[in-house]
């Protein structure tokens, strides 16, 4: 089965930093990715990574949040940058394999103003 473990979430403060990590767990590297879930807000995608490297951001995030990989631990990464408020949501890592997608359950970030 896949289990997608997320973590790094917390409280910071406007302007700071967080690395958030997804550790998957039986499957082999795919897309991953994360997305959030702000209070009142649909789910939107946040970045994605393929397993080559290749990298997409919403426009919400770029320049300030960095996706990574670490294929042979199947894991992946968030780099978050220069965190604002309104970053403040539920991020919840993604793994979307032969079409099916795979979620954790989520970490809390909260960005205090």
């Amino acid at each position: 089965q896949v289990r997608l473990v997320e973590s790094g979430g917390g409280l910071v403060q406007a302007g700071g930093s967080l690395r958030l990590s997804c550790a998957a767990s039986g499957s082999i590297f795919s897309t991953m990715g994360w997305y959030r879930q702000a209070p009142g807000k649909q789910r939107e995608p946040v970045a994605t990574i393929t397993p080559g490297g290749i990298t997409k951001y919403a426009d919400s995030v770029k320049g300030r949040f960095t996706i990574s990989s670490d294929n042979a631990k199947n894991t992946v990464y968030l780099q978050m940058n220069s965190l604002r408020p309104e970053d403040t949501a539920v991020y919840y890592c993604n793994k979307n394999m032969w079409g099916i997608d795979y979620w954790g359950k989520g970490t809390l970030v909260t960005v205090s103003s």
